[in-house]
């Protein structure tokens, strides 16, 4: 397979991840950052802009206490104080690196779940560029609970590419690219310079199915990638280790692996739906409601709908499945209904939700412009 080039840019978001940070969980360091930091500067007096999110808060509190280690099995409150704690250390070692104005920008999932803190974000972030400042990113550990966070810089950065309507997302890590299995594990593996599209036989390279909760790693980047190019941007997995890698890539040469963006992106309002919004339940459909929302363009109406999976409320993002042996995926969407009232209503034709309800706030379950496709 050829070497791909580096596609043109004008905005790139460059993930950096605490092995690089902090080699040897040893606190930050500059002896990976150094390349990076070279990558972005070149960048912007090109005319480039970037933005870095960048981990390292934990380790960077961990060693401010004389301790170190990778910082696992701490409980929740031991993270959020090492992230205080380290947080403007890791901000202030950035700082050194650059002969520019960097801000800290802290988010939350919860900043990227709400639509109205989404756009704030996204505000904030477009003022920094248009003042020429380096946004440099990371979750808010401080604040974030189990429950209510991103859990990795991974996706975190594939967000932050989202918000900041990047073109380009680099994720810099210690591999080489992605393989067709664990290199490590595999002596017969083989690196892939390039991915077209991101499929189920894509995840099964890297680990468990892109079903289950990330676990960190491999997976991860491929989440991160698909989130990505989905929203129309070009992604790169590459080896952060490895100056000259950076160097390369400040070329336009493709040293990693590229993850091609999407012909056909989507917009940024069902992109949030897709991949920010948690997803509150299930309704499953009949074929013929599977087709006309697939090849129709159609909105989900309560008559197609056979059955419900969850207790889910009014606005939250619920999957939609064909009947059939096993889960076969077909949208994901906001609904205007909640559980409850779709007991109530399922399987009737639209004119008679009012009757059955008392009230019909909409005439559709999801409305088409609220709901995005996805592939069996």
């Amino acid at each position: 397979m050829n070497t791909p080039e580096l596609p043109e840019w004008s905005r790139a978001v460059v993930k950096v991840g605490s092995a690089l940070v902090a080699p040897d969980d040893q606190g930050c360091r500059t002896t990976h950052l150094l390349p990076i930091a070279r990558f972005i500067t070149e960048s912007r007096r090109q005319g480039k802009e970037a933005l870095l999110v960048s981990s390292g808060a934990v380790a960077a509190g961990l060693a401010e206490e004389g301790r170190s280690g990778p910082g696992t099995g701490l409980s929740i409150p031991e993270r959020q104080a090492l992230a205080a704690l380290g947080q403007p250390l890791l901000m202030a070692h950035w700082r050194r690196l650059f002969d520019v104005s960097c801000a800290q920008v802290l988010l939350t999932y919860d900043d990227l779940q709400r639509r109205s803190r989404f756009v704030n974000a996204k505000n904030t972030i477009a003022e920094l560029l248009d003042r020429g400042t380096l946004p440099i990113v990371n979750e808010n550990d401080t604040v974030a609970t189990e429950e209510l966070q991103v859990g990795d810089n991974d996706n975190l950065a594939a967000y932050v590419a989202g918000v900041a309507e990047a073109d380009l997302l680099v994720i810099c890590s210690d591999v080489d690219g992605l393989y067709t299995a664990d290199p490590h594990d595999d002596p017969d593996a083989e690196h892939l310079p390039e991915v077209e599209a991101i499929t189920d036989e894509v995840y099964d390279m890297v680990g468990p199915s892109h079903r289950a909760v990330a676990t960190g790693g491999m997976q991860t980047k491929v989440e991160a990638a698909e989130k990505a190019t989905d929203r129309g941007i070009d992604t790169v997995l590459v080896n952060g280790t490895k100056g000259h890698h950076l160097d390369a890539l400040g070329r336009g040469e493709m040293p990693g692996t590229l993850f091609r963006r999407a012909e056909r992106p989507l917009s940024a309002r069902k992109h949030w739906v897709l991949h920010a919004l948690p997803t509150a339940g299930r309704i499953v459909v009949d074929q013929g409601a599977a087709d006309a929302l697939r090849h129709e363009g159609a909105s989900l109406l309560p008559s197609g709908i056979v059955a419900l999976e969850g207790r889910f409320a009014r606005g939250d993002a619920v999957e939609v499945v064909r009947r059939g042996d096993g889960p076969a995926r077909v949208a994901k969407g906001i609904t205007q209904y909640g559980a409850a009232d779709l007991e109530r209503i399922q399987g009737r034709q639209s004119h008679a939700i009012a009757e059955v309800l008392g009230g019909a706030p909409a005439d559709y379950v999801i409305h088409r412009d609220d709901l995005v496709l996805v592939e069996e």
